[in-house]
């Protein structure tokens, strides 16, 4: 006979659980057979936003690393080779090389251009910025001879190049010629004109290579990439949409994966699973409701024109989603009875959300509820995660100086939770907590720990904390939007007057200000989380 938990003890569990569980990769399960869950990017084309930037993203879903780091312009002797190197996503601090391999060497480049330097390097100087997802692909065409991972193609494109067309020839060129050893990855590439999605995975058995298709957003139009390809029928005749492979039609063909006949449609030849899943479907159809699509089509389009265009502020808040309130929110089944007095004062009943139940629950809890009652939790991949090493979602600005043209809007942990960070394309420098990753200890000397104490206690009572995690959020992205125009303003002056590298300290100091700011704001709330909770209820 099953024993089942009493409310109280539900409730004992739920308290201890929350304080005590850490993100991982196993609080990341899969869409359905065949699927993965880690990261999502949403690009932006320039005429589908409110202002005429081009935008990318990416959150970095897993238990990947945390420092960041300005890597300097430098200049290099002549004939001087580029180390690359396997391992470093999952480094403690910068020069930490515990696991770190040295796999091979390229010439190195005379000059190369300072850059964001994440786990999966974002955003360069010269306004070129990358997001990333893992689309995996299929395991024969993996070859771990090559000389790549992504996250080093990402690292030396931003070194290298100013515009997302070279990023993606550059990226192409020594993944064929070096050899590509990753999985299957999506990157999308955007600079002030233009915003691309780039699909490559390895070539198989034999002399390491890569397969690879690249296909521009339409300028007035959004799109999406989580964890599935997604480049439908390649036009190889139409060079202002399409980048791709040598001999990608013949290596298709080759492989076996294409007839020759039909039109080559690159999610096949890479993957062959439906290319969507709950993320693409969600953005797609919210931005475009008249589109009428299905969960049920075979493939979905591969970017929607919105039927209104998206500020910065639109698409953090697609990062922020867990669908609360749609057909596919988890709690909508978790409900309790509490008893109030109507109008009359007499006693009535009311069926309401628990007030510790969130849309970030963990597999384990989602298992023990469904336990108790069959069915009453329907998991659903949230765009928003407790499991996500840090986001980012970054802004190209053609008509502004790249001192301030393009802005990294950076946060750390939950992106439901946590703050937008403004990282400027001519900051150089950035606080040193930055520079420490939190992922495999708790340190409280790393910047992601100011903020996930406080969002992991937040969630112990969600119903009483979120007033306030929320307030903080839009307090902080507000005091950036509406900072922003001085801030451009300040930047274009001293441009004018030659005063680059001034330009440069000035946005440096106005980051790190408002870094600390925020690592502030966490630090006392997650004091006045521990009051509230630390005792119990």
């Amino acid at each position: 006979m099953k024993r089942i938990l009493n409310p109280s003890g539900l409730i004992i569990m739920l308290l201890i659980y929350s304080l005590t569980a850490f993100p991982q990769n196993d609080d990341i399960a899969s869409d359905g057979p065949g699927y993965a869950e880690n990261c999502t990017s949403i690009m932006v084309g320039r005429l589908a936003s409110t202002d005429g930037s081009v935008m990318t993203s990416h959150t970095c879903d897993g238990n990947y690393r945390t420092w960041v780091e300005i890597f300097p312009h430098s200049k290099h002797e002549k004939g001087s080779m580029h180390p690359v190197y396997w391992g470093m996503i999952h480094t403690e601090e910068a020069w930490d090389m515990t696991g770190v391999n040295k796999k091979g060497e390229i010439p190195e480049a005379e000059e190369t251009y300072a850059f964001l330097n994440t786990a999966y390097p974002c955003m360069n100087e010269k306004q070129l910025a990358i997001g990333e997802t893992t689309i995996y692909g299929r395991e024969e065409l993996m070859n771990k001879d090559g000389l790549f991972l992504i996250e080093e193609l990402e690292k030396i494109a931003l070194q290298r190049c100013s515009t997302a067309r070279e990023g993606i020839a550059l990226i192409g060129k020594l993944a064929e010629e070096y050899g590509y050893a990753d999985q299957a990855e999506c990157i999308t590439l955007a600079d002030p004109k233009e915003v691309w999605q780039l699909e490559i995975s390895g070539s198989g058995k034999g002399k390491p290579s890569a397969i690879w298709c690249a296909q521009r957003i339409p300028d007035d139009h959004v799109g999406i990439a989580a964890n599935i390809p997604r480049i439908s029928v390649v036009d190889f005749k139409n060079s202002e949409f399409f980048m791709y492979s040598t001999d990608l039609q013949k290596v298709a063909r080759k492989l076996g994966y294409w007839d020759g006949i039909e039109p080559l449609k690159f999610w096949k030849i890479i993957n062959g699973k439906k290319p969507f899943a709950i993320r693409e479907f969600y953005i797609l159809s919210t931005l475009s409701p008249s589109s009428n699509l299905s969960m049920d089509a075979e493939e979905l389009p591969f970017s929607v024109k919105p039927e209104k265009k998206l500020s910065v502020s639109d698409v953090m808040k697609f990062f922020r989603e867990t669908y609360e309130g749609t057909p596919y929110d988890m709690t909508r089944n978790l409900l309790i009875t509490v008893r109030k007095k109507d109008a009359g004062g007499n006693d009535v009943e009311e069926k309401i959300k628990s007030p510790v139940i969130n849309n970030w629950m963990s597999n384990d809890l989602r298992t023990l509820l469904n336990e108790l009652k069959p069915g009453v939790v329907e998991r659903q991949r949230t765009i928003a995660i407790p499991a996500c090493s840090y986001s980012h979602v970054i802004q190209c600005r053609g008509w502004l100086p790249d001192e301030v043209g393009a802005i990294a809007w950076f946060s750390f942990d939950n992106p439901g939770e946590s703050p937008r960070i403004p990282i400027f394309s001519g900051v150089l420098q950035l606080p040193a907590s930055f520079s420490i990753c939190g992922q495999q200890r708790y340190r409280p000397d790393a910047a992601i720990w100011s903020f996930r104490e406080a969002n992991k206690l937040a969630t112990v009572n969600w119903s009483k904390s979120r007033q306030m995690i929320e307030s903080a959020v839009r307090e902080f992205e507000d005091k950036a939007i509406s900072e922003l125009p001085l801030v451009e303003k300040n930047v274009n002056e001293l441009v004018k007057q030659g005063k680059n590298h001034e330009a440069k300290k000035y946005v440096t100091e106005y980051t790190n200000s408002f870094a600390f700011s925020a690592m502030k704001k966490w630090e006392d709330m997650k004091v006045t989380l521990w009051g509230m909770f630390g005792r119990g209820f």
